[in-house]
Parts: C-alpha cells; sequence; structure tokens
C-alpha cells in the first residue's frame, strides 16, 4: 500500500543521499526505531513527551502513534481549577498581565506630555501651551466652556446647558459679571457649533 509521504521521510531520503555522497555503506539501515516498547518499526511520527515538555520529542511508527494520539490527555493529573487556570492563561498566551489602569511598574519612566492619563488632566490640559504661542479662537472658546480637544456635539450640548443655567443673571438677581459671562458663554457655545469644531 502507497504511504503518504511526509517530510521526515523526505529528510531521511535527503539524509541517506548525503551519506551516499561521502561514501557510507548505505546497506546498513539509517532509520530511527519506535519508541514504543517492543517495537522495532522505523518511527517517522513524534510526540511530546510530556505537558511540561512540549518541544522534546519521542517518536513513533504510524501504529503506536495512533495508539499514542487515542490516550494522550493533555490536562491529566490536573484539577478542574488548575485547568480552568490554565485555559484561562492561555488566552494572553501564558505571559504576564495587569489589569487596565493599574500601576504597572513603568509608570515612573514615562512622562505623559498631554495629561491624558494623570489626575486632574482636564485643568493641565486646558491651560498648558508652548511657551510663546497664544491661544487661536477655538482654542480661547474651548476654555471658556471648559472643553478638551475632542470634545462631541453631546459634550458641547451639556456643558453649554449646564454653564448657562450656573452663569443665568435670573438667579443672580441681575448681576452684570454673570450676564457677562453668560454672553461670553453664547459666543463660545456658537463659534464651535458653527464651525463644527466637535469630533
Amino acid at each position: 500500500m502507497h504511504q503518504k509521504r511526509n517530510r521526515e521521510q523526505e529528510r531521511h531520503e535527503a539524509l541517506r543521499a548525503a551519506l551516499r555522497l561521502k561514501g557510507h555503506d548505505d546497506s546498513m539501515p539509517h532509520h530511527r526505531p519506535c519508541a514504543w516498547p517492543g517495537c522495532a518499526a522505523e518511527a517517522l511520527y513524534r510526540a511530546p513527551k510530556s505537558r511540561e515538555s512540549l518541544r522534546d520529542f519521542q517518536w513513533f511508527c504510524l501504529e503506536h502513534i495512533r495508539e499514542f494520539n487515542r490516550s494522550w490527555n493533555y490536562f491529566a493529573g490536573m484539577s478542574p481549577e488548575q485547568i480552568e487556570a490554565h485555559r484561562r492563561a492561555d488566552t494572553t498566551w501564558h505571559r504576564p498581565t495587569w489589569r487596565f489602569g493599574t500601576n504597572t511598574g513603568f509608570a515612573d519612566n514615562w512622562n505623559d506630555l498631554f495629561g491624558l492619563f494623570t489626575d486632574g488632566a482636564r485643568q493641565e490640559r486646558s491651560r498648558r501651551l508652548p511657551p510663546g504661542r497664544p491661544r487661536s479662537k477655538a482654542e480661547e472658546m474651548m476654555a471658556r466652556l471648559d472643553l478638551d480637544a475632542g470634545f462631541t456635539l453631546g459634550e458641547l450640548k451639556r456643558r453649554y446647558k449646564h454653564l448657562a443655567k450656573q452663569h443665568h443673571p435670573d438667579l443672580h438677581g441681575g448681576d452684570k459679571a454673570a450676564e457677562e459671562r453668560l454672553k461670553l458663554i453664547n459666543e463660545a457655545y456658537t463659534y464651535l457649533r458653527e464651525q463644527r469644531l466637535y469630533a
């Protein structure tokens, strides 16, 4: 019966051809014997020796590799908790991971230039500018409403409603300062909405 050729057979044939070129006797068999006890057939199929050493192989003939595969149980000897832990660790290829937002030890070695990941980031982002560069009109309007770049239309509307209620002159007994502040808020809201500067 014709047996399908595999890479191992091709490798053995190439090795035999190289040995013939060097003048070695080809009459002696140059095959690996099966690792199954009592079997001397040529071993063409590899299998891991154990769960702990998956890259160390033992070699079997076709009959015994089939027997090995039927009886192999990777999780043999493990409790259900160990199996579940192994399965969960397998989702990250058994490499260490950390929960998002926790300190992993590298936080002291990098600089958060835009204040995106530190406390008080909103105040830092809205007030920190490179030295010598004046604010653009859009930056000025965002600062009036205390918005960060990349704000959405919904955030713009919510912030406007909140500030308009907070600084409405009727709540302050007709105070002129509150009225001026409301005018500035209206101007900023109108400008940002008309220019479509939201994300």
